[in-house]
């Protein structure tokens, strides 16, 4: 495998037009980093949240201050993660799997965009490490695939590219397995001595993704349809109180079912952040809430 040349991520982003929403953000983040450098995580910081994050709509947070600014000010408001371990809604795969620890190339699972989100780079540190520890905590009989080649999909680059936008921390995806809230739960648990080590555990998803019944109204207005309000105050109210019981009734308990996820895939990595957590029962923390195209992208961390 041909190992990318360490200015990749720098010449593509050099690439995009001065004017770009992303552009500008990344000349903010060079500002505020040359002034106030992202303090590293250190052990004395205990650990680091797990985060569940909506990741937007391919690659539209890159070109929207909405996601840009909240995004980056929830990564400087944690101290720089060592690692990064992500569990996307974009990699259902079972047996469970370990992305490549430094792959050639990105997924680019959108379509319809700018060609120029095409030729957008992250180029991350070799995570060997962190896929080996990674690898150790699974149990004999849920032993993790390597793969050798597979890209970090749009779930997780696209986020942790305005998050971490200098491309210089280690990251690794795992594969979503299965759509079963208690064994999610108990994966989460698994990875729960990660964050012990300053690694940052990431479920990435998005609170409702009903695509398929998105209104004129939704897209043109950012107005929420019924379903998706709905759905939102919900788990809103059930991640408040704790009630994971609750959340994994989701399929028949939500209102807003099934229009708000027609498919569970983006709701169920919740369920990995939460078991990751120290208390999964103990209140969360909100760090971004309103819509987007009239989905919710409620994101929180859990302690």
């Amino acid at each position: 495998m041909t190992t990318p040349p360490e200015s990749t991520t720098a010449a593509a982003d050099a690439r995009l037009p001065q004017t770009h929403p992303f552009a500008q953000h990344l000349r903010a983040v060079e500002a505020r980093e040359a002034t106030d450098p992202h303090r590293a995580w250190t052990p004395e910081d205990g650990p680091l949240p797990s985060l569940y994050l909506s990741h937007g709509g391919g690659p539209l947070p890159l070109q929207s201050p909405e996601w840009l600014d909240p995004l980056h000010a929830w990564a400087r408001s944690l101290p720089r993660p060592k690692a990064i371990l992500v569990v996307s809604a974009h990699w259902e795969s079972a047996p469970l799997s370990i992305s490549a620890t430094r792959p050639d190339e990105l997924v680019y699972d959108f379509g319809g965009f700018d060609p120029i989100y095409h030729s957008v780079r992250y180029d991350t540190p070799d995570a060997s490490e962190l896929a080996r520890t990674t690898a150790a905590l699974m149990p004999d009989a849920e032993s993790a695939h390597q793969h050798t080649r597979r890209g970090l999909d749009h779930g997780a680059w696209v986020p942790l590219k305005i998050m971490y936008p200098a491309a210089d921390i280690p990251v690794v995806q795992l594969s979503l397995p299965t759509e079963d809230p208690d064994k999610l739960l108990a994966l989460g648990e698994r990875l729960r001595p990660l964050r012990e080590e300053g690694v940052l555990v990431v479920g990435s998803g998005h609170m409702t993704h009903g695509l398929p019944f998105i209104t004129r109204e939704m897209m043109t207005e950012n107005k929420p349809a019924g379903w998706s309000a709905d759905f939102d105050a919900w788990a809103a109210d059930a991640l408040d109180r704790g009630d994971v019981a609750e959340l994994a009734r989701f399929r028949t308990a939500a209102p807003g079912m099934p229009y708000a996820h027609p498919t569970v895939e983006h709701f169920t990595p919740l369920f990995v952040t939460l078991g990751a957590a120290t208390d999964p029962t103990a209140p969360v923390t909100t760090t971004l809430d309103g819509y987007g195209l009239g989905l919710s992208r409620r994101s929180f961390q859990a302690a």
